[in-house]
């Protein structure tokens, strides 16, 4: 079932992956469930704010980049096994209709568990980018990996 593992995470070695182009109606339709503020919902509303357009809410440029790491890690048979949490989230612009995302990806430090030998933990940078290498948000989460051989 899986293909990559915990002993394959080179420290500090970036992958970039995922494009997906946002659209205007996929934002409204998200901050009407989510994260109704004018400027995610109403155009016109929106040009008066100090976005000066419709954006996205924060929370779905993170659920459009969690679809797009999650693609990858089906792509790579990776076998992640959820997250215990982010370290940092920042939201660094405003992403538009038209914007298009990709996602930088680099460990910056991986340790065996402690308490589950069949995991190994990994802390990473995702760097979510537009179609104009602007960095619109950037978070460091921690990751449980299986081991391809537990100790």
């Amino acid at each position: 079932m899986f293909e990559s593992f915990y002993e394959d995470i080179v420290v500090g070695e970036t992958s970039e992956f995922g494009k997906r182009e946002v659209t205007k109606e996929e934002i409204v339709d998200f901050a009407s469930k989510f994260d109704p503020q004018p400027f995610h919902m109403d155009e016109e509303l929106a040009k008066q704010s100090v976005f000066g357009n419709l954006c996205a809410s924060g929370w779905h440029t993170a659920s459009m980049t969690m679809r797009i790491l999650v693609d990858d890690m089906k792509d790579r048979r990776f076998a992640g096994m959820g997250s215990p949490g982010l370290d940092k989230l920042e939201w660094k612009k405003p992403v538009f209709p038209g914007d298009i995302l990709r996602v930088q990806s680099t460990p910056l430090e991986k340790r065996e568990s402690a308490s589950k030998p069949h995991l190994g933990l990994v802390k990473t940078e995702t760097v979510v980018v537009n179609q104009n290498n602007e960095v619109v948000m950037r978070m460091v989460s921690n990751m449980m990996v299986l081991k391809r051989n537990p100790s």
